[in-house]
């Protein structure tokens, strides 16, 4: 018993005098070296810990390579950012620009014959003294200037009040048009007018789609004023002859269809042979043929694919969903190395407080 009271009161002596370890006294009955060896290998692994981690130039390299790899990650978020945004605008625009500038579409369709169009003459004073159809470019030799002849045209005459000034009223003369333009069907027609009172003189006409329209129509002065309205005008002078080949264009848009005439003109100066006396009465000379078998089409096309705008914008929303994801994970894993910063400086400042 004394033995043992005396190894222990030695072991408690040499506790209280070792080299300021506040560890509390340990009192071993059997094997004192065996609680030592399980113990010392911790110690010495964690005083080599804090070591390594308390060493300056780890800390410093550790600090930097944080904050450049912080500020790669921002600025390829950035990046990311910027060029989805671009691609959403480019891209909106675009399409914006290609529905406002439809893309125009010309075909050419070959026909044996035309319907037939409508001219509509407005002589004013002038009289029509013939109207025929001839084949083959071919017009035979002119009997009898300046006076009436038979004819063979088919003519509707319609009187209306003008589009644009109600007030006046206008009387037009319908000619059936030409349509076989195989064999060059033309139509020639002369008019005479009384020169004395007008130093210019002009006879106005306009050509229609169909002569079929204005014989169809139940109110022919209200046809005429919508034609009016709609088509152009043009003129043949006195004194030459007049020759207008005819041109059919269609033009097709989103929602509507129009028609048309385009024409090219040629005058040549009339030999006029009548006597003296004759010549107070001045004529006019038009031919109408057409000028190839072909119809222009025009269609207005709209490039612009809404579904390929919307599956490019669904790309950009993706790009800047991914973007806002990898900007949220950036975050967290700023924050995620700044608290273990400050954990680890908390540890190495327990140490010094608990001295």
């Amino acid at each position: 018993m004394l033995r043992k009271e005396t190894s222990r009161s030695y072991q408690e002596f040499s506790d209280d005098d070792d080299d300021g370890d506040a560890r509390p006294p340990v009192y071993y009955e059997e094997d004192p070296n065996e609680h030592l060896q399980d113990e010392e290998p911790d110690y010495g692994a964690s005083q080599e810990d804090d070591i390594r981690e308390s060493s300056p130039s780890v800390r410093f390299n550790k600090a930097c390579l944080k904050n450049v790899f912080t500020v790669v990650l921002i600025f390829v978020y950035l990046v990311l950012t910027a060029v989805a945004i671009f691609l959403a605008y480019q891209t909106i625009s675009e399409f914006m620009e290609k529905l406002n500038n439809p893309v125009m579409s010309v075909t050419y369709k070959e026909v044996d014959k035309f319907s037939p169009p409508g001219i509509a003459l407005f002589p004013g004073n002038a009289q029509l003294l013939s109207c025929r159809h001839h084949f083959h470019d071919y017009i035979p030799p002119l009997v009898n200037p300046g006076t009436a002849q038979i004819g063979d045209c088919e003519i509707k005459k319609v009187t209306y009040f003008g589009p644009f000034t109600n007030e006046s009223e206008r009387t037009a003369l319908v000619v059936r048009g030409p349509s076989d333009v195989r064999n060059k069907e033309l139509i020639f027609m002369q008019f005479s007018q009384n020169q004395t009172e007008e130093d210019f003189s002009a006879i106005t006409y306009m050509l229609f789609a169909k002569f079929k329209d204005l014989v169809d129509s139940a109110n022919r002065s209200k046809f005429m004023r919508d034609c009016e309205r709609n088509y152009s005008m043009w003129t043949f002078s006195g004194g030459f002859r007049t020759w207008v080949k005819m041109s059919l264009v269609k033009t097709s848009g989103n929602s509507s269809e129009s028609v048309e005439f385009r024409q090219e003109s040629t005058v040549v100066t009339f030999n006029d042979k009548r006597p003296e006396a004759e010549r107070t009465n001045q004529l006019f000379f038009a031919v109408f043929e057409w000028r190839d078998p072909f119809i222009q089409e025009i269609r207005l096309l709209v490039t612009a694919n809404p579904w390929s705008s919307v599956a490019i914008l669904c790309g950009v929303f993706m790009a800047l969903f991914k973007a806002a994801n990898f900007a949220k994970l950036t975050i967290q894993w700023i924050i995620r190395m700044r608290k273990r910063h400050l954990r680890n400086k908390q540890r190495e400042l327990n140490p010094i407080t608990d001295n």
